[in-house]
């Protein structure tokens, strides 16, 4: 019988293991030798820069590994890290010997869920390794964007959005991940036209967030209108009024004149739960 997942969030266990790990008993962790330590092959955080590693390694140096890291008894008397290589890795830089540690019984699971989880809530992940984070949790742990939102203090639109950064291009998401490009820099790129060209065109011209949207909110005006109405016949009147209407509201418009003279339909095209709010309030405002 296959495994039912859980779909009711964390769970006591977890949660109590999250608020451990952030506030730890003195008493409760012990000091292991660095070198019986190993790495999590499954870490979500990939990124570890230069310029945050060295600092964290100089205060390493000055005052030592202040909080535990939490790891899990693996064959062998070796231990892996579930939470805190960052502080592993700049102990090892700083040449300490022993880093006080958490040592707890975990399964695959959860300690994988916790890493991800843990990692999240300290904000240490990259906007892509969040996305893929998230996208993991969901998959593999039957969590609902709603769930993840109330787990981690974030709002359901911001798990969706950063899900759907997932769509973009391969090169897209890695200039995101070597922070050529910002979360919001992604996030008005996903959904338009060719946009690893808009991407490129953003470093090289080094847009702002704001002027990214407009580019890309063009790009999207630009469309043909047969993209929304492939039925649609040619008319020059019409396609003029679309790109008009397209300009001022940033999203793709097509018209569709109906059989009897004067009527017909509007049709918006949306890229997201917030560009659908967006527009409710815009046409709320009367």
């Amino acid at each position: 019988m296959a495994e039912k997942r859980r779909v009711s969030g964390l769970g006591r266990g977890l949660s109590a293991l999250l608020e451990e790990a952030a506030n730890p008993p003195v008493a409760s962790s012990t000091r292991l030798p660095i070198a019986d330590i190993v790495a999590n092959p499954n870490q979500p955080r990939r990124q570890f820069t230069d310029d945050s590693m060295a600092e964290l390694v100089v205060s390493v140096k000055a005052h030592g590994v202040l909080q535990p890291i939490l790891v899990r008894d693996i064959a062998g008397g070796r231990y892996e890290i579930v939470a805190g290589e960052r502080r592993w890795r700049a102990a090892q830089a700083a040449g300490l010997h022993e880093i006080p540690a958490l040592v707890k019984s975990l399964d695959d699971r959860t300690a994988f869920e916790f890493a991800l989880v843990e990692n999240i809530q300290r904000s240490d992940l990259n906007a892509m390794e969040e996305a893929r984070g998230y996208s993991r949790l969901i998959a593999d742990f039957g969590h609902t964007q709603a769930a993840l939102g109330a787990i981690l203090g974030k709002s359901r639109s911001h798990v969706a959005n950063l899900l759907r950064l997932l769509d973009l291009p391969v090169e897209v998401q890695t200039m995101v991940e070597t922070n050529q490009l910002s979360m919001g820099h992604a996030r008005a790129l996903a959904g338009a036209a060719d946009p690893a060209a808009l991407a490129q065109q953003v470093i090289d011209r080094g847009l702002s967030v704001r002027a990214t949207e407009k580019l890309a909110a063009g790009r999207k005006a630009a469309a043909p209108r047969h993209a929304l109405a492939p039925s649609a016949p040619a008319d020059p009147n019409i396609d003029a009024l679309e790109l008009q209407l397209s300009e001022q509201i940033g999203m793709p418009v097509a018209l569709q004149m109906g059989g009897e003279a004067g009527s017909g339909s509007l049709i918006v095209r949306f890229d997201s739960l917030d560009q659908l709010d967006w527009l409710c309030a815009r046409l709320g405002q009367g």
